[in-house]
């Protein structure tokens, strides 16, 4: 199984909005962390649909090794 690559070992502080839809890079290899850019075309990841229940600060996922995809489950303390 392919593994992604660590885009940094903490999470992102992200503010979003109720009612968005955000795509979540699983690869580690966008240019927009923590977010999707289409880096993974051709690859062996696909993006995760983060969709805001409410407008707030999330913590997602920087190491991409988190099991409760996207938010940061604190996976990166162990890598």
């Amino acid at each position: 199984m392919a593994e992604p690559t660590i885009a940094q070992k903490a999470p992102y502080a992200v503010q979003v909005e109720a009612g968005k839809d955000y795509f979540w890079c699983r690869c580690g290899l966008s240019k927009k962390q923590p977010f999707c850019d289409g880096s993974h075309k051709g690859g062996a990841f696909t993006p995760v649909k983060y969709s805001a229940t409410q407008s707030a600060k999330v913590f997602l996922c920087g190491c991409k090794h988190t099991k409760n995809q996207p938010m940061c489950d604190g996976s990166h303390k162990a890598l």
